[in-house]
């Protein structure tokens, strides 16, 4: 294999792992790791908490040191911009007009932000996150303390929020539906949400939208809703989610659909090019139907798995979707997918923060939400996801041990 190459488009976390999880797993060749920010590939998640409240410095959140791509003889390029991928002719265009050729392809170019067309949302101070000097940009905003606007309370919103009461600004936090992540959690588990921002002070303005954004001289005052309320600011972050960033293979020829579509082993349509992380939808053998995730642990491990691939390993990619959030001194973890539920069950208790919320759909437990548990749940947790058969309710238990007892116990009576 040292006559081929490989070239991963995306220097974030997924495709920084999918470069060094190909050398690990034996692909003897030419690596070429292409990224258009000027930064080694670095965690997002802190961004939106400890880097942006000036907690964790910069080189606490590199994925790994830069120092390693040399060691694994992975020609990184940052700030550097693909023009085109002619896949064809296995080749990838550079905006500077070199062209480099491959005989694997990963791409994990992750996504964009939505940037709706809203009324004066090119003033100065209105403000997104999606990379580190967006992060800069808010964290030297909110240095004054003052008055800030929060559009969206999804993971990012409802993040960007937390961190910025802790740092000392006034917040209110407009969103369209009627509770905090409503298009992850359910009703239920958002109202507590809501709660507990109310309690640490933030104004929620919840079923509204952004009407306009207002200023005098360029610079933000305030943000009109569609309501018709006036709430006067100095600036505003906007955290509408993103958009997966498919244009390069869209114009390649590969299969689009809400992301470029991959099979288990995260192979997209064209010939010898992978896919991983936010762009990717992919087929779940687990679940039985496509996702797409955009959340930090599935780019981690997707990328990995898309590299060990592209060195010529055989691995499906059936892992557990899992994320997780900090919103001041809470954490919230989520794992499983669900994107219908009959019911949810609740152990544990609601108002204090600290329970198990069960998603099952057809008698089947299809994720499972948690407040106030450390990280040692995920793994019980994945185990109770994949049993994949009907569980009696009265058998659902707010302790993790006694679910990790419960399915080997379960698994026991299949055999």
């Amino acid at each position: 294999m040292k006559d081929q190459d490989l070239i991963v488009i995306g220097a974030g976390i997924g495709g920084g792992n999918a470069a060094v999880a190909a050398r690990r797993n034996g692909f003897a060749g030419r690596i070429t790791l292409i990224g258009a920010e000027p930064d080694p590939p670095y965690d997002r998640p802190p961004l939106s908490k400890g880097y942006l409240r000036g907690e964790e410095d910069f080189s606490h959140i590199q994925s790994r040191p830069e120092s390693e791509y040399a060691k694994y003889e992975i020609d990184l390029r940052k700030s550097t911009r693909v023009a085109a991928i002619e896949a064809g002719r296995r080749v990838v265009r550079l905006d500077s007009g070199e062209q480099l050729s491959y005989s694997s392809l990963i791409v994990a170019t992750g996504g964009r932000n939505r940037r709706p067309r809203i009324p004066g949302i090119d003033l100065d101070g209105v403000l997104q996150l999606r990379r580190r000097e967006d992060s800069d940009r808010i964290r030297q905003a909110a240095k004054s303390g003052g008055r800030a606007v929060v559009i969206g309370l999804g993971f990012i919103g409802s993040e960007v929020t937390a961190s910025l009461r802790m740092l000392g600004c006034e917040v209110t936090a407009v969103e369209l539906e009627r509770w905090p992540l409503a298009r992850a959690l359910s009703e239920e588990v958002g109202r507590q949400l809501a709660e507990m921002h109310k309690a640490h002070g933030v104004e929620l303005v919840l079923g509204d939208g952004v009407d306009s954004f207002q200023g005098t001289d360029g610079r933000l005052r305030s943000v009109r809703t569609r309501s018709g309320r006036v709430l006067n600011c100095d600036f505003a972050v906007i955290g509408l989610g993103i958009e997966p960033e498919v244009d390069l293979l869209k114009a390649a020829g590969a299969d689009i659909d809400d992301g470029v579509l991959v099979d288990e082993r995260c192979r997209t349509s064209l010939p010898s090019v992978f896919a991983a992380g936010d762009c990717a939808n992919r087929i779940h053998p687990l679940f039985g139907r496509r996702m797409r995730i955009e959340h930090w642990n599935n780019a981690d491990r997707m990328g990995r798995f898309a590299g060990r691939n592209a060195a010529g390993k055989d691995k499906v990619f059936d892992d557990v979707p899992s994320f997780w959030s900090d919103q001041y001194d809470e954490k919230i973890e989520y794992i499983g997918h669900h994107v219908h539920f009959d019911r949810m069950v609740v152990r544990g208790d609601l108002a204090a923060r600290k329970f198990f919320g069960f998603y099952i759909e057809n008698d089947i437990i299809q994720a499972v939400v948690a407040m106030g548990y450390s990280d040692a749940i995920v793994e019980p947790v994945e185990k109770l996801i994949r049993y994949r058969q009907p569980i009696p309710e009265e058998r659902l238990s707010d302790d993790p041990v006694q679910m990790a007892e419960m399915i080997e116990h379960l698994r026991s009576e299949l055999s």
